[in-house]
């Protein structure tokens, strides 16, 4: 994994916008309807053109594919494993019962209101036998598609994300294992599969692994001592799943989800930062453009980061509709720099910006002027950490 050895280099979180003509033939598959399976490959493979394109114009160093074949960040998993079963239950409302939802029960009524998250309705998925990986197909299908866009461009480095065993335990309802512990392990098992066919092929890695860090805020009843005890045994099971894979291939992202709430109950990230630490990953992804968390720079200074570690923090954000000031964005950039030295530090997201297929809390060409801004500010940190030494992107 490649360091800001001579300017910021940029990256962002994964999931892009999809084109109009994809969404609607993904919306067509999974509402059972319908579609055309060649044409919704060709429109993967036009989706997935033209987003690296995009990134790769717009001066991004690391890019992705956008998830473009993908119903969801964390939903795209259920047609990969075995031993799991759609049901027609409904999955629910993740933030009923929150701690953000009982301090403001009126906003997130108001909120479900809209209609603006397509997960709402989506439903329940068990695992109901022994967990297996099947997903060969559709992950060599991913590959391909995107090295044959990335022959056409010059970037530093491309990643895949991969959803973490974790989110898919809150994902998929274990109705098979005798213990959680049993379920989480058995799905690292699974993912293990998906992660190696990513790092075999020469790609990044990203783990994206939102609920780490956002149970303590779905589940009202955890203490913050028991969301740790809980934490440490998922990522244990994540370094399972990570076995034997480069460490310096693997990007671990966490987040405080899509939600775009008051946000007054999130953890804070020096309860959970040494855990964080002990995943086996080169770099760590993580919120710090969200005006909760845009403070916790100071806490990467308070800490032992290991020499060999990046971060990759979010200098924009998917919580708000406003386009950052590239200047903005250069002071968090050298907040970083100033407290883990600049070639540490890539520039990234908060989050993606397109984590569910036809998500509008966030529009489309507001999503790509904030990357355009990233890319900005990240030149002018540039020119301040390396003078006339910079170079350019």
């Amino acid at each position: 994994m490649k360091s800001s050895t001579d300017r910021i280099i940029t990256t962002h979180a994964g999931s892009l916008p999809r084109p109009p003509e994809l969404l609607k033939l993904i919306k067509a598959k999974g509402a059972a309807q319908p579609y055309d399976e060649k044409e919704l490959e060709a429109e993967i493979k036009r989706a997935v053109e033209t987003t690296t394109k995009r990134q790769a114009d717009l001066g991004l160093d690391v890019i992705s594919d956008g998830e473009m074949s993908k119903p969801s960040f964390l939903g795209y998993i259920t047609e990969r494993l075995g031993g799991v079963r759609v049901t027609t239950e409904p999955f629910g409302n993740p933030w009923k019962g929150s701690r953000e939802n009982n301090q403001f029960p009126e906003y997130y009524a108001w909120e479900a209101s809209l209609n603006l998250n397509p997960a709402s309705g989506t439903k329940r998925v068990i695992c109901d036998g022994p967990m297996s990986y099947k997903g060969q197909r559709q992950i060599a299908a991913d590959i391909a598609t995107f090295k044959g866009a990335l022959a056409k461009l010059k970037v530093q480095e491309p990643f895949l994300p991969a959803i973490s065993p974790t989110n898919v335990e809150f994902w998929i309802k274990n109705e098979h294992y005798k213990s959680d512990e049993e379920y989480i392990f058995a799905l690292a098992d699974a993912m293990h599969e998906e992660y190696k066919a990513i790092t075999d092929a020469g790609l990044l890695l990203q783990i994206d692994d939102p609920r780490l860090v956002t149970q303590y805020v779905i589940d009202a009843n955890m203490s913050l001592e028991d969301c740790r005890k809980w934490a440490e045994v998922r990522v244990e099971a994540l370094n399972h799943a990570l076995r034997g894979l480069p460490e310096q291939q693997i990007r671990f992202h966490t987040c405080y989800s899509i939600d775009m709430g008051p946000r007054t109950n999130d953890m804070e990230l020096k309860n959970i930062i040494d855990i964080i630490l002990k995943i086996r990953a080169g770099a760590y992804s993580f919120e710090g453009a969200n005006p909760r968390h845009e403070h916790e720079w100071k806490v990467w200074g308070q800490v032992d980061l290991p020499r060999d570690k990046l971060l990759i923090p979010g200098v924009i954000t998917h919580s708000t509709v406003l386009v950052e000031h590239p200047e903005l964005i250069c002071d968090r950039i050298l907040r970083y720099a100033s407290v883990v030295g600049r070639e540490r530090v890539i520039a990234g997201a908060d989050c993606g910006f397109g984590t569910f297929a036809g998500s509008m809390t966030i529009h489309p060409t507001v999503a790509w002027a904030k990357l355009d801004a990233l890319v900005k500010g990240a030149r002018l940190a540039s020119a301040q950490l390396w003078g006339a030494g910079a170079k350019a992107a």
